[in-house]
């Protein structure tokens, strides 16, 4: 069964950092794309980041460019998400998947709740 787990949210004061971390299971986790999502109180999901695992080529949503860094680590089947000078903008739940795009994702893990304060 394919599995992954989001973990790592929690409050910080704007200006802070996190690291978010996704373990995944029950897959040949090398063979796919990650993909980071979330959600904000009254918004619809949207992408965050994704990172490839042909080429190591990586996407940022243009609202956390040079701020959130995705990376994998293969041999742990785990993806991290590390996420510095948050905002309070950044707040919402966040998950992983499979799949890049928010339209692909069959079904949604359980995600991990960031809220950055003011």
């Amino acid at each position: 069964e394919v599995q992954l787990q989001a973990s790592g949210g929690g409050l910080v004061q704007a200006g802070g950092s996190l690291r978010l971390s996704c373990a995944a299971s029950g897959f040949t986790f090398d063979g796919y794309a990650i993909g980071w999502f979330r959600q904000a109180p009254g918004k619809e999901r949207e992408g965050v980041s994704c990172t490839s695992t042909v080429d190591g080529s990586t996407y940022y949503a243009d609202s956390v460019k040079g701020r959130f860094t995705i990376s994998r680590d293969n041999a742990k089947n785990t993806v991290y998400l590390q996420m510095i000078s948050l905002k309070p903008e950044d707040t919402g739940v966040y998950y992983c998947s499979t799949v890049c795009t928010v339209d692909a994702v069959l079904k949604w893990g359980q995600g991990t709740q960031v809220t950055v304060s003011s």
